[in-house]
């Protein structure tokens, strides 16, 4: 309730999303940006390192699509030799839901371990 304050929006890669939403809403949350990089149920849970997430969180953007009621948006990390090759796959998931798709460049942390650099050979 900032004067001012037009948009309230959450990063969240969706696992406990549908739980905390309600609340959410009633803190004034408007717009919603889910991390996807992947629509592949094996890669999914490896990148969140955690079993029996993928197909629930699939269902959770077609949900808040359908809903109409928070601006949604989905960013994917686009990475060399793990998900390039699902980009025309992001499109047609999306092409007929009010979500907005943003293909974002991977870039390693420095100094950091990354959970990906093994997979993608990377330091």
């Amino acid at each position: 309730k900032l004067e001012g304050l037009k948009t309230i929006a959450v990063t969240t890669n969706g696992i406990n999303l549908t739980r905390l939403l309600p609340r959410l809403k009633e803190a004034g949350l408007n717009a919603i940006n889910i991390s996807l990089d992947t629509l592949v149920p094996a890669k999914f849970e490896f990148i969140v390192r955690r079993k029996g997430t993928s197909l629930s969180f699939k269902a959770t953007v077609l949900i808040l699509a359908g809903m109409c009621l928070l601006h949604l948006q989905v960013n994917c990390v686009v990475m060399r030799g793990f998900n390039e090759d699902e980009v025309l796959d992001f499109v047609d998931f999306t092409k007929d839901l009010p979500v907005d798709v943003r293909f974002i460049e991977y870039m390693p942390f420095d100094g950091k371990y990354c959970c990906l650099e093994g997979l993608l050979g990377q330091k």
